[in-house]
């Protein structure tokens, strides 16, 4: 069995106009792909089940809401092994929104929204660096984004 489960092309379909809409009904879903509604009923509690699908999200646009500034964190661990400890200490930090264990010179890449510089300064030094095991971190501003869009599951 591959790590999808088996999922056929009409859930991909499924799955690939809910990553652009998740608004979308799946009655709207059913007249899409020529299926019954109740086909999309199914498949969807399938596809959570299976823990493909584990939740939705709602994109907002952070600028309107007073949050001018999306940073990226470059954080160098002390160790590999705090990497848990670290991020456990992260996920407190309402700023940020997610953050990756990697490879490479980073042992964790942090991507925080705030609503300007000092706030994001005040983040850095009052909150992210006096987390134990973090030995230092970089930051990157972001300037611009030009790509935001979910995963292409067409074949």
């Amino acid at each position: 069995m591959d790590k999808t489960g088996n999922i056929d092309e009409v859930d991909r379909k499924i799955l690939s106009i809910l990553m652009e809409n998740a608004n979308t009904s799946y009655t709207e879903i059913a007249k899409q792909l020529f299926v019954s509604t109740g086909t999309v009923h199914v498949r969807m509690t399938k596809l959570k089940e299976m823990k493909i699908v584990t939740g939705a999200n709602l994109t907002i646009d952070h600028t309107k809401l007073g949050y001018d500034v999306v940073a990226f964190l470059g954080v160098f661990l002390e160790k590999s092994s705090l990497y848990g400890q670290v991020s456990e200490n992260l996920k407190l930090i309402p700023e940020i929104v997610s953050a990756h264990y990697t490879t490479g010179n980073y042992g964790i890449f942090v991507k925080i929204i705030c609503k300007d510089t000092n706030h994001l300064r005040l983040v850095l030094h009052d909150k992210i660096q006096k987390i134990g095991g973090i030995q230092r971190t970089e930051t990157f501003i972001s300037l611009e984004e030009s790509i935001n869009r979910p995963l292409s599951l067409e074949k």
